[in-house]
């Protein structure tokens, strides 16, 4: 298979979707549901809902409405300090929230989400990003790609929160297959401290109905990412489509990890992908 630049992707009109698959969700807890532990950290299902909702409205605080977003308390000199910032940002939030009930929380994201859709819908797919991807290396990023982002926090917030109270994953292949397409994007970023020679590679096969084949190329000193699988390539990491969202989005623990990944060629290329995320951590 030849290699090809990987196509923008656009998740514009999945988020008023994916909203109401959450929100049918919800509805449906029992009270002891909202307090179950789920593999975001410490956060049971109620805090990933308010982390949600912040998200939400941030964005459209930030993005629809034009609010400058207020300073942070210390100065960002390094990638550790953003994610220093972020990490505080968002538990603040979600420790306010601890004082909604469940129902507040889910109106709260019933009128945020579709005030989002409204948003997105309605916005040109080239329009400029409100953030750079940062997980992808990026200061400024293009307009899809700030949008996919988006799209892939509130699909996977909701696939931790189905994880956690024993519900069927979403059955549309097509949103997990945005979310790959979007997030195997960050693997340069991921793999920029990795040694390599010219032309050494590293693919990456996805099975299953949101699956499919990228290749990371050492090119002029840097890794690249492009859809399309090399014929002989220094290693080949095979994975399903489940396995691949939970690696990426830090829902799969190291013991799990190496039991899902079958590797064929040069490990020393293909470990890094196992520390890869597509999440601000």
């Amino acid at each position: 298979m030849s290699l090809a630049a990987i196509p923008a992707t656009d998740t514009r009109t999945f988020f008023r979707p994916v909203g109401r698959e959450l929100i049918a969700l919800l509805r449906g807890l029992g009270a002891g549901q909202w307090q179950r532990p789920t593999v975001a950290g410490t956060w049971v299902v109620r805090d990933v809902v308010a982390h949600l909702v912040d998200l939400t409205f941030r964005r459209l605080s930030f993005h629809r409405d034009g609010l400058v977003p207020p300073p942070p308390p210390r100065p960002i000199t390094s990638e550790r300090d953003f994610v220093d910032f972020i990490n505080w940002l968002n538990s603040e939030w979600v420790a306010t929230s601890r004082r909604f009930s469940p129902q507040v929380l889910t109106d709260l994201f019933e009128q945020a989400n579709a005030d989002l859709a409204d948003f997105f819908e309605a916005l040109p797919l080239e329009a400029p990003a409100l953030f750079g991807v940062s997980w992808a290396g990026e200061q400024t990023s293009e307009g899809w790609f700030d949008i996919g982002r988006e799209f892939t926090e509130l699909w996977h917030h909701q696939e931790q929160i189905r994880m956690a109270v024993n519900a069927p994953p979403l059955e549309d292949s097509r949103y997990l297959q945005a979310v790959l397409e979007i997030s195997i994007r960050g693997l340069p970023h991921a793999y920029r401290g990795v040694p390599g020679v010219e032309a050494d590679s590293v693919v990456v096969d996805v099975s299953g109905a949101s699956g499919g084949a990228w290749t990371l190329l050492r090119q002029n000193g840097v890794w690249t990412i492009w859809a399309g699988a090399v014929a002989n390539a220094s290693a080949r990491v095979h994975l399903s489509d489940q396995a691949a969202w939970r690696l990426l989005f830090n829902a799969l623990p190291p013991a799990e990890a190496a039991k899902a990944l079958r590797v064929d060629g040069r490990l020393d290329l293909a470990s890094p992908l196992m520390s890869a995320r597509s999440i601000v951590v």
